[in-house]
């Protein structure tokens, strides 16, 4: 596994995958890099004019990539079920789906279309709805993959049941952690749960260390001091959007991949580096919580996976 890189993903011609957040940084590195592999790629996300660019970028390194984009916007619940009536309409099953868009350290506290803390709803819930619609064409699938993307940044995080779109006190990177965290909560539990319930999912997360993405460059602390002296250390820290996909892309390809596992850089605090075991927190390991977050997401979004599996 220490020598891992995409040359060393198979074929996958005939596969499916969805990838959320394609439109630029990990997403695009991912969708490109399946495409690569011959698999039919659905490129999701909610900058239509971003969407086409990325189409032309992925076509013009590799001519014959079956690929499309989607307009996807898992900020919005309704978005999420529109995207996958079409993704149903026109697909019989969906071999891997890659949740990895996301929105990081808002300044401010921003909500979405229902109402939710923007990093949590977008995130999380958005995710978490967007799995479960698709979890009928995902389990026609022979080895069906989920691939969730969480952070370094869930080691500091905490589930807030009490305020879980933070409401009463919104602090950027705290809101952040938690909607990592819960992804990885989430990405455990959906295994405990195919498992139990005979589901045939494979859910593994992964995480990108320090990756140069747009994520990062537009965060909130770029006027910090802290910010400044990253900026200084990223060539030894750091690594470029395609190194930081390779977690992701392990996870998704790799027969080594293993069904509830968690994937991220093996170098220095993970930070860069092939694709190794992630260290897991002892947070998001507590079952009673991810049991909790579950029912808890299910009341809020409206979706339920045991009512969608029992009516497919």
């Amino acid at each position: 596994m220490t020598d891992w890189t995409t040359a060393d993903i198979p074929s996958l011609s005939g596969k499916t995958a969805v990838v959320t957040g394609g439109t630029g940084g990990l997403g695009y590195e991912t969708a490109l890099a399946l495409a690569g592999a011959g698999a039919i790629v659905i490129l999701t996300g909610r900058n239509d004019a971003k969407g086409r660019r990325a189409i032309e970028g992925i076509c013009a390194q590799f001519p014959n990539a079956l690929i499309a984009y989607e307009h996807l916007d898992l900020a919005s619940l309704s978005s999420v079920a529109d995207f996958a009536r079409r993704f149903a309409a026109s697909n019989d099953q969906l071999d891997l789906l890659v949740n990895n868009a996301g929105v990081m350290a808002l300044p401010k506290r921003q909500q979405t279309e229902d109402g939710f803390e923007m990093q949590f709803g977008t995130n999380y819930l958005g995710h978490y709805a967007l799995t479960a619609r698709l979890l009928p064409r995902l389990r026609r699938a022979k080895v069906p993959r989920v691939v969730n993307l969480s952070s370094l940044a869930h080691r500091s995080g905490a589930i807030n049941f009490d305020d879980l779109q933070s409401k009463r006190s919104y602090r950027p990177l705290r809101a952040y952690s938690q909607s990592k965290l819960a992804v990885l909560m989430f990405s455990l539990e959906l295994q405990r749960r195919s498992d139990a319930a005979g589901w045939g999912l494979r859910s593994i997360a992964a995480h990108p260390g320090f990756a140069r993405t747009d994520l990062i460059s537009n965060g909130p602390g770029v006027n910090t001091l802290q910010w400044r002296v990253g900026r200084l250390l990223q060539p030894w820290i750091s690594q470029s959007a395609a190194e930081g996909a390779w977690p992701t892309l392990f996870a998704a390809t790799s027969p080594a991949a293993e069904p509830g596992g968690y994937y991220g850089p093996n170098g220095f605090y993970e930070l860069k580096g092939p694709p190794g075991f992630a260290r897991i927190m002892p947070q998001a390991k507590d079952f009673a919580a991810a049991a909790m977050l579950w029912d808890a997401s299910a009341t809020l979004t409206g979706v339920s996976f045991d009512e969608i599996a029992a009516a497919a």
